[in-house]
């Protein structure tokens, strides 16, 4: 299929989805706009399976609207700030809402959010339940849930042949139990593919275990988690086990969401901590505490720690070596003072190795940590006026190095909002579980203004400009001297019905990087990307709906010749009239010059995850994804997919070489709740 045969095919899918299917309109899903604000060129990685969790736990459990907390409402990623003031401010003001309709009456909700909420809200009377409930309400009326998972490559990596220690299988199992909105607790188990299993090193079963107990709203008891936890204040500058994504096409993303002690539920086998913590309220006052105690994998020489790993994969005799070598503990404390328009906080944390950690640093990672004892503070801040939000953080480290941020934001109603950011991020500042606003994925050694605006100016469409001014006055990864760049975003979207919608957005972005031309000379040079998207979505009625999509992306350097690359997707939804099954077909056709002008594409995973993979070369990609809901307890999701390359005989290198132009694999999950 060429470029041409390909363009005229997703035409001609558009003229065929807007004339052919005329019924009535679905509601549209919070899926759509985390599809939008996922497929970004930093951020292919994507961890929001808490998030995806707590949403997929409220359509079981809808929250009542006239018992919200605004921390309650911080749990829905499309919800901003503005909004959840002004929904506080409708029920104070007018007393508990009849229908969830009434949310048409708050003044900063549009129709999108709107129909983004309901699913996840109802309107009962307040119930009266002024004390914790008694353990035997909490064992009779709680909730369980098991999910185990397996992911089966059709395909044979290079590693199996003399280096991975187990089957090619991926597996885990999830269960967790739930009453209401105060106690939860659970465990998680997961095989990595390439691991053994009940073997070798993995004589217990599985490679991870993670285990959680969260307690919350035992009177002064605010929180109180055992076992695995996550933790997040302030701006993220400190401490942040959430994943943060700030530059999207929405401002929805942007800023740190719901503070405080979390559960840890996911199999992610790094960013959490290990031990207790407890939050405790005092009138406006909230004091959090926490200690954690670890063991992480890395590389050990001489009794000195030179790398940590982070990505948890114990495949090889080496990788299973550098398994739990060291230990890490972290101690530290939260202290926030809140009212209806002001709230204070103060986060510190102390953390410190069992051996020295000493780094063979390159000279763009120079001023990274070393040593035993480490430190971070910050005091961060958010105050409102009127349809003004200004919020921040200011953090120290141990090296004399600090970091600032600040956002002042400016909301008319539901017609536009604008949002202003700075952050500086000295070279010399560094904070292991730091996570906020960044061009460079990092808080360190980074300058910049973000300016974002997002309007509804006419009826049906909707736009979003974003200008970012970004500098790096030490060098980074890639670059070899201080550099600086810009980042333009256009969005505009089209949406006349909750059936058919469509968006188009283009991004600039310049860049410098190093540049080694043929005769080994190596040299710094602004690189160039442009990257176009045009999305088309089509719900036919309550049981069919269609997405068309096409990108673009150029990147080109002086001098040096460009790179270009296209995609061009179909995905087909279709539900069932009489059987609770829901079925996915997607197909896509990619042609890039090289890695460089990857494409990227949004696809549909199991439960509380999705991925979004990246394709180079020439192929086609086509998965299949089925949901089938066997009964009110028992769920069954499956997906299939086939990467097909007609540009090369082989796939990867090193130990995940696959000898062919094929990549198929099947995933299966099954849900059991109780």
């Amino acid at each position: 299929m060429n470029k041409h045969t390909a363009i005229l095919f997703v035409l001609f899918m558009l003229f065929f989805n807007v004339t052919v299917f005329s019924q009535d309109p679905i509601v549209n899903e919070w899926e759509s706009v985390m599809e939008q604000i996922a497929v970004t060129d930093e951020y292919t990685d994507v961890n929001w399976d808490h998030e995806l969790e707590e949403l997929t736990n409220r359509l079981d459990q809808p929250l009542n609207l006239n018992e919200v907390t605004k921390e309650k409402l911080l749990i829905f990623p499309f919800l901003t700030e503005l909004q959840i003031e002004d929904l506080l401010a409708y029920l104070y003001i007018n007393g508990p809402m009849q229908s969830v309709y009434e949310l048409q009456l708050v003044e900063s909700m549009d129709k999108q959010s709107i129909e983004l909420l309901i699913p996840y809200v109802c309107v009962k009377p307040v119930e009266k339940s002024p004390t914790f409930p008694s353990l035997k309400n909490i064992l009779t009326k709680g909730r369980h849930e098991l999910i185990t998972r397996i992911d089966i490559p059709f395909y044979k990596r290079k590693g199996y042949e003399d280096s991975y220690l187990g089957p090619s299988v991926y597996h885990s199992t999830r269960y967790g139990f739930r009453y209401k909105d105060h106690v939860y607790a659970g465990i998680t188990a997961e095989k990595d593919a390439g691991e053994p299993f009940l073997a070798l090193h993995n004589t217990k079963g599985y490679d991870h275990y993670s285990f959680y107990f969260l307690l919350k709203d035992i009177r002064r008891i605010k929180t109180l988690a055992l076992g695995n936890y996550r933790l997040s204040f302030g701006q993220g500058l400190v401490m942040s086990n959430d994943f943060i994504m700030g530059k999207s096409t929405s401002l929805y993303t942007l800023g740190n969401r719901a503070e405080g002690i979390k559960k840890h539920a996911s199999t992610d086998e790094f960013n959490y901590q290990q031990g207790a913590a407890v939050a405790v309220n005092w009138k406006k006052i909230c004091l959090s505490a926490f200690y954690s105690h670890r063991s992480l994998d890395g590389i050990v020489k001489e009794e000195q720690i030179t790398s940590i790993n982070k990505s948890g994969l114990h495949r090889t005799q080496k990788e299973a070596e550098r398994s739990n070598l060291f230990a890490l503990q972290l101690m530290g404390g939260n202290v926030a003072y809140t009212t209806n328009r002001l709230k204070m906080g103060v986060t510190g944390i102390y953390y410190f190795f069992d051996k020295p950690y000493e780094p063979a640093l390159r000279e763009y990672a120079k001023y990274n940590i070393r040593g035993n004892h480490f430190y971070n503070l910050g005091v961060d801040y958010k105050y409102r006026w009127n349809r003004f939000l200004l919020s921040g953080e200011a953090a120290i480290g141990k090296s004399g190095g600090y970091a600032l941020l600040n956002t002042l934001s400016y909301s008319k109603a539901n017609n536009y909002t604008v949002s202003l950011v700075h952050r500086l991020y000295t070279h010399d500042y560094w904070a292991m579980y730091a996570s906020s606003f960044s061009e460079g994925g990092h808080v360190q050694n980074e300058n910049g203004w973000y300016l974002a605006v997002e309007a509804n100016p006419f009826r049906y469409w909707k736009y979003f400009v974003s200008l970012d001014f970004f500098s790096f006055p030490w060098l980074k990864y890639g670059i070899d001297r201080a550099s600086s760049g810009v980042d333009v975003q256009f969005q505009s979207t089209y949406a006349p019905s909750s059936r058919l919608s469509m968006f188009i957005r283009y991004r600039y972005k310049k860049k410098d990087k190093n540049y080694t031309n043929e005769e080994k000379v190596k040299s710094v040079l602004p690189l160039h990307q442009h990257r176009l998207k045009y999305q088309f979505n089509y719900k036919a009625n309550a049981f069919l709906a269609f997405k068309s999509v096409a990108d673009y992306t150029h990147l080109h350097q002086p001098g040096v010749q460009g790179s270009e690359g296209y995609q061009l997707a179909q995905v087909c939804t279709y539900a069932f009239r009489k059987w609770p099954l829901k079925c996915e077909l997607q197909g896509s056709w990619f042609h890039t010059d090289d890695y460089f002008s990857r494409v990227y594409s949004y696809e549909k995973g199991m439960m509380y995850s999705f991925s979004v993979p990246s394709y180079y070369g020439i192929g086609t990609r086509i998965a299949f994804h089925m949901k089938y809901d066997v009964s009110q307890r028992l769920m069954i999701m499956a997906k299939v997919g086939q990467t097909r390359y007609h540009d090369r005989d082989e796939i990867g290198s090193g130990l995940d070489l696959i000898r062919g132009n094929k990549k198929a694999d099947a995933q299966l999950q099954v849900r059991y709740k109780l």
